[in-house]
């Protein structure tokens, strides 16, 4: 799950993104040098299917995207696409919508203190025979979503201000659960770090499910990332801590430090795919004075969830792009941001262009139980093509099923639309 957003927001990874004001400027400095060096016509387009809008509102099928409290806050708004159905966690709305493909707003779960009462939707009961319904539940902030095979929900939410709490050890800030909801929306029981009811989780940067419909729980602290693994049923299976000085290093790589940029699981497995960007020191040669930094590498460090050990590592090709200035030709390389994982290990990246975004898939014939096989995978990628227009830049929010379809929430001034591109139908995926 990604997530790219051009107003003012307490949010973003797959999620808000920390460097969010570097990645705007990156952004139209990209569309600026790419628009003459790279055309459509070079790279393979992917045909995107424009499934339906929303307007922005309160309303039960409409989008409270833009909408603030009485403190101008703006929350996040997160999606996830499963089996051909849209799931919306809309954080200004205090609400949690199911939509099909073609728009139909089957279910929604809303905090009735927060919204207006549902208009075409009936209240869900035991023995009721109803085709579209609405459950009241009292959510505060919901923000990242994530649906199993078993059509359960699980959304994070925000606790009560009087619950917050401080972690002395890891300093880090304690106030996100995450709710589970069953497949007609009722709501199942909350997570906490230890399991069923347990404490509050950190910053939560993205939900996962897994393998056996395993829940990952991503969350960032100040003294690195945390990632929780409960089963289906809530019981809490493993944590995996991955502190900021202990981050792998390449063993060929020399005077490198290390950045933790994306954490993603594996729906087919019990893995995690984690993307370091790697950078090095510059020095001025006259002064042996240090000037900066540049990029390195990216590397994607895969790791088997329960033994916790390393198992394979993927070096992401730089995105490059050529300044011709005043008779000077300048080569740039910039790192991918990546959005998420499918079935088999393939990975999806981008970087911005002119025409909307450049699509990297990647993936690897490395045989995971075999122990001998090579560090460095085999590597297979392709390059696509996807297209966004300027108009929907207001706030772009991008899911990877686990079949392999990227969709996305596309929002321009007036309403969000809903679309996909058929990246399962590439070959090789």
């Amino acid at each position: 799950m990604y997530q790219i957003q051009y107003i003012d927001s307490s949010c973003c990874s797959s999620y808000s993104w920390n460097m969010k004001l570097f990645f705007v400027i990156i952004f139209f400095t990209a569309i600026i040098f790419t628009a003459c060096e790279r055309s459509p016509q070079q790279i393979q387009q992917i045909a995107r299917e424009d499934h339906f809008t929303l307007e922005i509102g309160r309303l039960e099928d409409q989008i409270a995207l833009f909408m603030a409290d009485s403190h101008g806050i703006v929350r996040q708004t997160r999606m996830a696409m499963r089996d051909g159905f849209f799931y919306i966690s809309d954080g200004n709305g205090a609400k949690i919508q199911r939509f099909n493909s073609y728009g139909d707003l089957l279910f929604m779960i809303y905090n009735e203190d927060l919204n207006p009462p549902p208009l075409s939707l009936r209240p869900l009961q035991e023995g009721s025979l109803v085709t579209r319904w609405a459950i009241s539940y009292p959510l505060l902030e919901p923000g990242f979503i994530a649906v199993d095979s078993r059509n359960h929900i699980y959304v994070q939410d925000r606790m009560p201000y009087e619950r917050h709490s401080i972690d002395p050890e890891s300093r880090a800030y304690l106030d996100n659960v995450v709710l589970h909801f069953d497949a007609e929306g009722r709501f199942i029981q909350f997570l906490g770090r230890d399991g069923i009811g347990g404490s509050p989780f950190p910053r939560i940067e993205a939900l996962y499910t897994s393998l056996d419909d395993d829940l990952a729980v991503i969350c960032r602290l100040p003294t690195g990332w945390n990632v929780y693994w409960f089963n289906s049923e809530g019981a809490f299976l493993y944590e995996i801590q991955l502190r900021n000085d202990t981050i792998p290093i390449p063993a060929d790589r020399d005077m490198v430090f290390a950045s933790l940029d994306f954490i993603a699981a594996a729906p087919d497995s019990r893995r995690l795919y984690v993307k370091i960007n790697y950078f090095r020191d510059i020095f001025d040669e006259s002064t042996n004075t240090r000037t900066g930094n540049e990029p390195d590498s990216s590397v994607i460090w895969i790791m088997d969830v329960e033994s916790g050990a390393w198992i394979n590592t993927i070096e992401i090709p730089f995105f490059e792009f050529v300044i011709d200035e005043r008779n000077t030709r300048e080569t740039f390389r910039v790192f991918y941001s990546m959005v998420g994982v499918s079935n088999n290990g393939r990975i999806f990246l981008f970087f911005p262009v002119a025409e909307g975004y450049s699509l990297l898939l990647l993936s690897s014939d490395t045989d995971y139980g075999n122990e001998s096989a090579p560090l460095y995978s085999n590597l297979h990628q392709q390059q696509r093509l996807i297209r966004v227009s300027l108009d929907e830049l207001y706030y772009n929010e991008f899911n990877v099923s686990a079949d392999g379809i990227l969709s996305a929430i596309l929002v321009d001034e007036w309403q969000a639309r809903l679309v996909w591109w058929r990246t399962d139908r590439i070959s090789g995926n």
